[in-house]
């Protein structure tokens, strides 16, 4: 499905599985590009995912709260991610829950602590002590920017078990969240980008 026969109506009452299809043509579309790259992490690569070419789109963002609204376990208090590349994303699952009249807040960690007032690192209303929340990335490659918001999330008292993104470069992330006892959710892998742009 192009994106130019995306009706917003439509994604109201879209599958899960049609909502995959619309992201994944317009990650290929918008997010990947292939050339030469240095990454966060200083590694070089031949591809590069810029997930915010999708998720600050505005159908891009329903679809995305749309997917991950549906993938979320049943006792989660609130969805949460490391600035900037999860803002986006947990903002729209946000707002999708409170569409689904189900709402759950949205948690913004920052990298470095407020320079003023509180200096917290976590942005957001305060939940009760031991509250479930589930961290979101939008591009997965070593997995360390997403195991910071947890363990931030954890200083803070909170429940976290699981983390969900969008696409998982397959570099280490699965194996580093397994070994820290975390779940870990991809909606797509860069094989599956990639073979798509073939």
């Amino acid at each position: 499905m192009s994106n130019n026969s995306i009706q917003t109506s439509s994604l109201q009452t879209a599958s899960y599985d049609d909502l995959r299809s619309i992201l994944l043509d317009l990650l290929v579309k918008y997010a990947y590009k292939e050339g030469d790259f240095v990454l966060s992490s200083g590694a070089r690569s031949n591809y590069y995912i810029n997930g915010k070419q999708v998720t600050l789109r505005a159908e891009g963002a329903l679809v995305i709260g749309r997917l991950i609204w549906q993938m979320l376990p049943e006792n989660t208090s609130a969805v949460a991610g490391l600035t900037l590349g999860a803002d986006p994303i947990v903002s729209a699952v946000s707002i999708v829950s409170a569409l689904e009249n189900q709402p759950i807040p949205a948690l913004i960690i920052r990298k470095e602590p407020k320079g003023h007032g509180t200096k917290a690192y976590i942005e957001g209303p305060s939940l009760n002590p031991s509250a479930t929340v589930v961290v979101l990335e939008d591009v997965v490659t070593t997995g360390n920017s997403a195991l910071l918001a947890v363990e931030r999330l954890q200083a803070a008292g909170y429940q976290v078990t699981e983390i969900i993104a969008l696409v998982d470069r397959k570099q280490g992330a699965t194996e580093l969240y397994q070994a820290q006892g975390l779940k870990f959710q991809a909606i797509f892998d860069i094989t599956q980008l990639q073979q798509y742009t073939t």
